[in-house]
């Protein structure tokens, strides 16, 4: 695998493990507090663009050029993960509200893509 693809590849695996975590610690809030969860729904969303950001961070870093096309290709690839799940396992399609979701979080990592490029290139 070329080292862009192996950007990428790391960049949705760090997605998926800050979003396990993120996951894990509302989990908690929720399980031990009066909080229900309609109230975290900003919480959530922002924790879902900060994994992207940082997915998109990482996947920069690791392909040293063109960070917004890693990012974004970062965001592709976890996009398209989260929609075969949700079409193939639950045989529903994204709705207008999840594309945008979605189109969002490609800014984010793109973003992300491009701040790891000059972040790493800097260190050089």
């Amino acid at each position: 695998m070329s080292r862009w693809g192996t950007a990428v590849v790391y960049g949705v695996v760090t997605i998926f493990l800050l979003a396990a975590v993120i996951s894990f610690f509302l989990s908690l809030i929720l399980k031990w507090t009066d909080v229900q969860e309609a109230s975290l729904t900003w919480i959530i969303f922002a924790g879902s663009l900060l994994s992207m950001f940082i997915g998109g961070l990482v996947a920069g870093g690791k392909g040293k050029e063109k960070g917004w096309l890693t990012g974004g290709m970062t965001s592709l690839l976890f996009t398209a993960i989260i929609f075969l799940f949700q079409f193939l396992g639950l045989a529903k399609s994204f709705t207008l509200e999840q594309w945008i979701y979605h189109l969002i979080f490609f800014v984010a990592a793109a973003l992300g893509g491009i701040v790891g490029v000059n972040m790493k290139a800097s260190r050089s």
